[in-house]
């Protein structure tokens, strides 16, 4: 199979369908695409009803285009990152790897517009992560939930409105950000640096006043972000987290029990803000962004110092912290309920706590004069506790 036909394929998939994320190409399925969540058949001119174990590693073997270190890494570890641009229509970031001796490839579509805090609509506290001067920023959330794009927005607010140097460590490259006020260094993982923690150590010596970092993935990452942080870097960075709490523990539990006040010692002071982020299915089409969003008090340092005691939760502090910007994913999620971007079904469905969630849909619904609940026709018993043998 040559680039061209490669290339043929992969356009065909890009324009089968709307909102298309993700192009899916594995054996014993069709073509696929993800689209606004959902999974689609891709319909070509020769129809592919079922690829083959040959065909999807051929498919592979053509988007390693014979870089050896690919090649190792992927029969060494079974799978491997890299990125692939399809000329004048999109680039991807690629994922292919070994299922039951068969390969399989994932790859999704980055954006090639810049993002901005404004077109995303993104809440307050992203315009301000932009005054940080140092410490730790994390956006967190499951595979797919919109970090990456989140940051780009956040790094091109720093490059309209700072004159100052950037270096980002990513694997791949998503968002090429042109040279504004800032000056951009983008490095990936693979061709620029070869492990995260050794590119983090080598930005430390590149004068960055702000370091993007692709991933914490390992303990050594977040020791050497956390040293960067205390040296007057501004660290940005993602988790594959849910919320604020198990953002914090999940760091902790990357250290021994030894080290582990030192290290509550370490984040309290370099901990900025840590959002959490999902995608939920919008009203109409599409998918919208739901936050949980946690900044930085008195009140969560002590929590990160000591830890979570009753009446002293991160989610309780995050509750009282509204008019610092912070909110809760269900309390999010019910302002999109109010909007009108969500179904009540899809409210209830990713809410955090459905109680919480049910009781601010059920306030909702009274503010607008619907009914609450599905029971109808009661009334008061005037005969009980009479006696009906008169």
């Amino acid at each position: 199979m040559r680039k061209q036909e490669i290339d043929y394929v992969l356009a065909k998939m890009l324009d089968s369908h709307d909102n298309v994320s993700d192009l899916n190409i594995t054996a014993g399925k069709p073509f696929q695409v993800e689209s606004s969540g959902q999974l689609m058949a891709v319909e070509l001119d020769t129809p592919f009803t079922e690829l083959t174990p040959f065909q999807s590693e051929i498919f592979a073997l053509n988007l390693i285009n014979q870089d050896r270190r690919l090649t190792e890494t992927l029969l060494a570890d079974g799978s491997c990152d890299s990125s692939y641009e399809l000329p004048g229509k999109a680039r991807f970031r690629v994922n292919m790897f070994s299922r039951q001796g068969n390969y399989s490839i994932v790859l999704r579509k980055l954006e090639t517009k810049i993002p901005t805090c404004q077109d995303m609509n993104l809440p307050q506290p992203f315009s301000e992560m932009v005054k940080e001067k140092n410490g730790i920023i994390l956006v967190t959330g499951a595979t797919g939930s919109g970090k990456s794009t989140s940051l780009a927005a956040v790094l091109n607010d720093f490059n309209e409105q700072k004159s100052i140097h950037i270096i980002t460590l990513e694997d791949p490259v998503e968002f090429q950000h042109p040279h504004k006020k800032a000056t951009f260094n983008q490095r990936e993982l693979g061709n620029d640096f070869d492990a995260f923690a050794n590119g983090l150590r080598a930005a430390l010596r590149q004068a960055p006043k702000v370091i993007l970092v692709g991933e914490m993935r390992d303990r050594e990452t977040v020791e050497i972000g956390l040293s960067a942080a205390e040296t007057g870097h501004l660290v940005l960075s993602t988790l594959h987290t849910m919320d604020a709490g198990q953002t914090i523990n999940r760091i902790l539990g990357m250290f021994s029990t030894e080290e582990e006040n030192q290290v509550r010692i370490r984040l309290a002071d370099t901990v900025r803000w840590i959002v959490c982020q999902r995608l939920l299915p919008r009203v109409g089409g599409g998918r919208v962004a739901a936050f949980e969003i946690m900044g930085t008090n008195l009140r969560v340092k002590d929590t990160i110092l000591h830890g979570e005691s009753e009446g002293k939760t991160y989610r309780e502090i995050i509750e009282a912290g509204g008019q610092y910007g912070m909110t809760t994913f269900d309390d999010y999620i019910i302002e999109l309920y109010k909007a009108g971007q969500i179904t009540e079904e899809t409210a209830l469905a990713y809410a955090t706590t459905k109680g919480v969630v049910s009781r601010g849909i059920d306030s909702v619904k009274s503010e607008r004069g619907e009914a609450t609940t599905g029971i109808e026709g009661l009334a008061v018993d005037e005969d009980y506790g009479k006696d009906k043998r008169k």
